[in-house]
C-alpha cells in the first residue's frame, strides 16, 4: 500500500527572520488583501453558498472629527465580531456609515458661524442652515477611511450610507409610524440635560460634548414657616441654581437626619437646619481658631427634631410667581427622600421640579405635581425668563 506522504514539520522559531518590520508587514498585507479582493470576494462566495444572514446593528460615528482611541477599541471588537460570524457560515453586510444629525454638526456649524442663539438659526432660515450643515458634515470622511482601513477592518467605504440620505430617514419615520400603529409609542415626560443655545434637549452624550467647569453663585435662603407651632421658624437652603429659585415648589429633607431649629444671637432670628451643618449658618464655627467654648457668641440651639417630623410644614414661597397657581394647593410643603445629605449646604433641599431629576421625582411622589405639561417652568427655550417671572422677563438664567 502506499504510505501517506510526510507530515511537514511546523516551523521552528530558528526559521523566523532575526527582525520583523511590523508595519511594513501590516501594509503588506492590506495589500494582499486588496489586490485579491478579499473582503468583496467572501461576500460574493456567502451570496452565493446563500449562507444565512448576520444581522450586525453597528452605530455608526459623526465624520464632523477624527476618529479616536475609543472608535480605534469599538471598530475592532465590532471587526472580530462580524469576521467570527463569516467565519461560522453567515454572510454579514457590513457597510460603512455617518451619523450626520445632531449637536456635533450643529456645534461646528455654529463655531464657523458665530451662532450663539436659535433665532439667528431663524433668521438665517432653515434651509441655508441644513445645507451648510450638509456642506461640512463629511469633512473628515476620508481620514476616517484611511484610519479604518489600515487597522485592517473589513467593511465597505464604497457602498456607505449617511443618515442625511433621503431613503434612510424615510427607513427611519417609516418604523416610527409602523410603532405608533401598533400603540407602541407613548408620550413621556422628564428632565433632560438641555442647550439653549441650540434651544434643544441634549443625550448624556451631547451633554458632555462641551463640559466645562464654571463659577456659579450659591446662595443660602429662608422660607418661614406658616404651620402652628413654629412661628418665627425659617427653613434653610442652600442652592448652587439660584435661577431656579423662582420655581421653587417644595423643600425636601432626609427621614433620618437630626435637625436643630437655633436662634442667630447676632439677627434674634431662629433658623432650621441638619445639626451637622450649622457652619452654613455660621461660617465663624468652621474657622481653625473657633473653640466650641465660643459656640454660644453664634448660635443658640432651641429644639431638635428627626427629618421625619418637619415633613408637611408648609411656609412661605421666595417669591410669589406661582402663589396662585392652579396647584398651587399642593406647593410650598416639606417632602422627604433620601438623596438628600449633610456633606454640604443646610440639609434641607429646595425643590424645582422643572430643573431637577430628583425634585421631579421626589415632588411626583409626594402630589405636588402630576405628569404633564402644567409644571411651573418660567425658562424659555433660549435660556431666559418668561413672563411668569415679569421682574426679570428677557433675562438669561446665566
Amino acid at each position: 500500500p502506499r504510505r501517506p506522504p510526510a507530515r511537514r514539520a511546523p516551523p521552528a522559531m530558528s526559521d523566523l527572520p532575526p527582525t520583523i518590520d511590523l508595519p511594513s508587514t501590516e501594509t503588506a498585507t492590506l495589500a494582499s488583501w486588496q489586490s485579491a479582493g478579499a473582503f468583496r470576494t467572501q461576500d460574493r462566495l456567502a451570496s452565493e453558498r446563500d449562507d444565512p444572514e448576520y444581522t450586525f446593528y453597528d452605530g455608526p460615528p459623526f465624520a464632523t472629527g477624527l476618529p479616536h482611541y475609543g472608535h480605534i477599541l469599538a471598530g475592532t471588537i465590532k471587526d472580530v465580531v462580524t469576521r467570527y460570524a463569516c467565519g461560522n457560515g453567515h454572510r454579514v453586510q457590513r457597510r460603512a456609515g455617518w451619523d450626520c444629525h445632531g449637536l456635533p454638526v450643529e456645534y461646528e456649524i455654529d463655531q464657523l458661524l458665530g451662532i450663539t442663539h436659535r433665532d439667528q438659526v431663524l433668521e438665517m432660515g432653515i434651509a441655508k442652515y441644513n445645507e451648510t450643515c450638509r456642506s461640512t458634515v463629511m469633512r473628515y470622511s476620508g481620514e476616517w477611511r484611511n484610519t479604518i482601513e489600515r487597522l485592517g477592518r473589513w467593511i465597505d467605504f464604497d457602498n456607505d450610507y449617511k443618515t442625511m440620505d433621503v431613503d434612510f430617514m424615510e427607513s427611519v419615520w417609516w418604523v416610527f409610524k409602523t410603532l405608533f400603529g401598533k400603540g407602541m409609542v407613548y408620550r413621556g415626560f422628564k428632565v433632560m440635560p438641555f442647550s439653549t443655545a441650540c434651544g434643544t434637549p441634549l443625550s448624556n452624550f451631547e451633554a458632555g460634548l462641551n463640559y466645562k467647569e464654571v463659577r456659579d453663585p450659591a446662595v443660602t435662603v429662608s422660607f418661614p414657616v406658616t404651620s402652628a407651632g413654629w412661628e418665627g421658624v425659617s427653613l434653610t437652603a442652600w442652592t448652587t441654581t439660584p435661577w431656579t429659585l423662582p420655581s421653587n415648589l417644595a423643600l425636601c429633607v432626609h427621614p433620618a437626619i437630626e435637625y436643630v431649629t437655633v436662634r442667630d444671637v447676632a439677627k434674634d432670628r431662629k433658623y432650621l437646619c441638619a445639626k451637622t451643618r450649622l457652619v452654613q449658618l455660621f461660617p465663624a464655627i468652621g474657622a481653625k481658631k473657633f473653640k466650641a467654648k465660643d459656640a454660644g457668641k453664634h448660635y443658640e440651639i432651641l429644639a431638635t427634631h428627626a427629618g421625619t417630623e418637619l415633613v408637611g410644614l408648609t411656609y412661605t414661597p421666595l417669591f410669589p410667581y406661582f402663589a396662585a397657581h392652579a396647584s398651587a394647593a399642593q406647593f410650598f410643603r416639606v417632602l422627604s427622600d433620601k438623596y438628600v445629605t449633610d456633606d454640604s449646604g443646610t440639609g434641607v433641599v429646595h425643590q424645582a421640579p422643572a430643573f431637577g431629576e430628583d425634585d421631579y421625582r421626589v415632588c411626583l411622589k409626594f402630589g405636588v405635581i402630576e405628569k404633564g405639561e402644567g409644571i411651573p417652568c418660567p425658562v424659555d427655550v433660549n435660556g431666559e425668563f418668561t413672563a411668569e417671572v415679569p421682574d426679570v422677563k428677557g433675562v438669561h438664567v446665566k
